[in-house]
């Protein structure tokens, strides 16, 4: 077995951090939402504010980190491999078929991750920051021409839809990095200590 560099120090600071953040957003969230009473509406919401400021601050300095480190070109989508990687994960996977791809630092995820990903990135997570920020900015444009245009009924419901769409990102997030790793844990150690182990 060797032991390849994937995850540099600050992608794994990111990534956890990141973790810790969006859990506790959620958690904060349901509890404004209703869907469960174990903190105070009013201890909620001052929480969800500060962890939502935190983790926009945190996903513009990774911007920039990776805008300056040439990262971002690990989130691109590709057609390349797609059909491969696609049948791997619904047939090959459960019949000991040989991984269709390779882990590389130049190339940390496969074509399926990159799709993911970049909606993630390019969808969700600006309408979470969008919509968010709307809600938390609302007593300075509802006496506007945007609150004639925009109500607050609209900016809720796709705050919640973003959401709701998050949560599905994570499940399948979680559910693929803990049990398609060879063993099973491989990808959240990789994510700890940023080495990968390979056959040689």
């Amino acid at each position: 077995m060797s032991k390849i560099p994937i995850f540099t120090l600050f992608e794994r600071f990111w990534h956890w951090t990141q973790t810790i953040l969006i859990f506790g957003l959620l958690f904060t969230g349901l509890a404004l939402h209703g869907s469960h009473g174990l903190m105070a509406y009013d201890t909620a919401l001052k929480v969800h504010i500060v962890m939502a400021l935190s983790l926009i601050g945190l996903w513009a300095f990774a911007i920039f980190w990776h805008g300056v480190t040439g990262e971002w070109r690990q989130y691109v989508p590709t057609h390349r491999g797609l059909p491969a990687v696609m049948l791997y994960y619904a047939y090959g996977i459960f019949s000991g078929e040989a991984k269709p791809f390779v882990t590389s630092p130049s190339s940390k995820h496969n074509p399926l991750q990159r799709l993911a990903y970049f909606g993630f990135k390019a969808a969700i997570a600006p309408a979470l920051w969008v919509s968010g920020l709307l809600l938390l900015t609302y007593a300075a444009w509802k006496g506007t021409f945007m609150g004639d245009l925009l109500p607050l009924a609209w900016v809720a419901y796709a705050h919640v839809a973003a959401t709701f769409a998050l949560m599905l990102f994570l499940i399948g997030h979680i559910y693929m990095a803990s049990t398609t790793g060879h063993p099973w844990y491989a990808y959240l150690k990789s994510m700890v200590t940023g080495y990968q182990e390979s056959q040689k």
